[in-house]
C-alpha cells in the first residue's frame, strides 16, 4: 500500500503532485487545512508500506513516524521546517532543508531534477517565496502573463487550506488534489478548469474585507491586527499576512483571529527584508512555524498583552539554531 501525506495547502499539495506525475501509482492521500499538523497521526502502516511525506513538521510527526518506521513501512519526508531529532532508521528517507529561500515543493523539484518545475513554482508562489519563483520561472521562459497566472493558482490554492473546518474553504484539499493532479502542467489546467479563477474571486472578496480594517497596534516596524470570528477571517488570514509583508517588507506582521471558545489564533510574519525570529516567538507562547513565518494554533486571553508586547518587541532576523537542522 502507497500513502500520501501533506499539507493541504499550495506547498504540500504541490509536492505530492509533482511526486505522483513522476511515480503515477495509486495512493491513499491523507491530508488536512493549513494547520491540520500532526497528520501521520491519522495513518496506519505495516511492513512493506511505503508512505510519502510532503510539508508536515517532523518534529510535530515525530513519534508518529518512528511508529509507522517500527512498524516497517518505508517512509520518504520532504519538509523544510525544522525537524528537531530526525531518527536513524534504515527505512526512513529524509530530504530537509530549513533555508529561507526554499520549500517543500522546491525540494521535490530538485530530487525529480526539474521534472515538472512548474508545478514547484505554483508551489513557491503559493508559499509566498515570490523572488525564487520568479527567478525559476523565468529560466523555464515563461512569459509575465504565465508567471502571473501560475503566482494566482498559487496563492489561490494556499487560500483554500486557511479555515477552522472544510465548511469554512471553498473546497476539501482532497477534491482540489484530484483536480491538480490530472495535468502535468498547471497552464494547462488554468486553460481547461475554473478552479483557480473561481478561488481568486473568493479570496479577492475576502481580502477586500480584511484590508478595511485599521490597525491594532503599530510601530514604525511592526503591525498587529485583530481579525473577527468570522469564515471570512478564518479563510483568509494567511492571504492577508503575505499581502501586508509583501506591501512592507521592512514591517513585521501579527494577525490575531478571535477564538469562537476565546482566545486568538495567530499568525505572525518576520520583516522580509530581515527574516528570523517568528518561529523563536510563537514558540514562547505554544506555537511552531519557521524562522520567517510562524503561528500559534491558541493564545489565551490572558496572555494577549504579554504576546503584543514580546512581538513588539522582537529583533527580528535573530534567530536560534534549529533543533536538529
Amino acid at each position: 500500500m502507497r500513502i500520501d501525506v501533506c499539507n493541504g495547502d499550495a506547498d504540500g499539495l504541490c509536492s505530492v503532485v509533482q511526486w505522483r506525475l513522476h511515480a503515477p501509482q495509486e495512493a491513499r492521500l491523507v491530508t488536512g487545512l493549513k494547520r491540520d499538523i500532526e497528520l501521520l497521526d491519522r495513518v496506519q502502516a505495516q511492513r512493506g508500506d511505503e508512505v510519502l511525506v510532503c510539508d508536515l513538521s517532523m518534529r510535530r510527526n515525530h513519534q508518529a513516524l518512528v511508529r509507522l518506521l517500527d512498524a516497517g513501512a518505508s517512509v520518504r519526508y520532504f519538509d523544510h521546517h525544522a525537524p528537531g531529532d530526525i531518527p536513524v532508521h534504515p527505512l526512513l528517507e529524509a530530504h530537509i532543508d530549513t533555508a529561507g529561500d526554499t520549500c517543500s515543493s522546491l525540494l521535490v523539484d530538485r530530487y525529480l531534477g526539474g521534472q515538472f518545475r512548474a508545478w514547484a513554482v505554483v508551489g513557491a508562489y503559493g508559499d509566498n517565496l515570490n523572488d525564487v519563483a520568479e527567478r525559476l520561472a523565468v529560466d523555464m521562459g515563461l512569459s509575465a502573463q504565465d508567471r502571473m497566472r501560475l503566482r494566482s493558482l498559487g496563492e489561490a490554492i494556499n487560500y483554500n487550506a486557511y479555515g477552522d473546518s472544510v465548511q469554512d474553504i471553498y473546497m476539501a484539499p482532497e477534491q482540489v488534489y484530484e483536480v491538480l493532479v490530472r495535468f502535468a502542467d498547471p497552464l494547462e489546467l488554468l486553460e481547461h478548469e475554473k478552479l483557480g479563477q473561481e478561488l481568486n474571486a473568493l479570496r479577492q472578496g475576502d481580502l477586500r474585507l480584511a484590508q478595511a480594517l485599521a490597525p491594532y497596534r503599530q510601530t514604525q516596524d511592526a503591525q498587529v491586527y485583530l481579525l473577527p470570528d468570522a469564515a471570512w477571517s478564518r479563510r483568509v488570514i494567511g492571504t492577508l499576512g503575505n499581502a501586508l509583508a509583501s506591501a512592507a517588507p521592512a514591517r513585521a506582521h501579527a494577525l490575531l483571529r478571535a477564538a469562537p471558545g476565546g482566545g486568538f489564533v495567530v499568525s505572525v510574519r518576520a520583516p522580509q527584508s530581515a527574516p528570523g525570529g517568528a518561529v523563536d516567538l510563537c514558540r514562547r507562547f505554544g506555537g511552531d512555524g519557521r524562522a520567517g513565518s510562524a503561528g500559534i494554533d491558541q493564545l489565551p486571553p490572558h496572555d494577549l498583552e504579554r504576546f503584543l508586547d514580546a512581538f513588539l518587541t522582537t529583533r527580528w532576523g535573530e534567530t536560534s539554531p534549529a533543533r536538529g537542522a
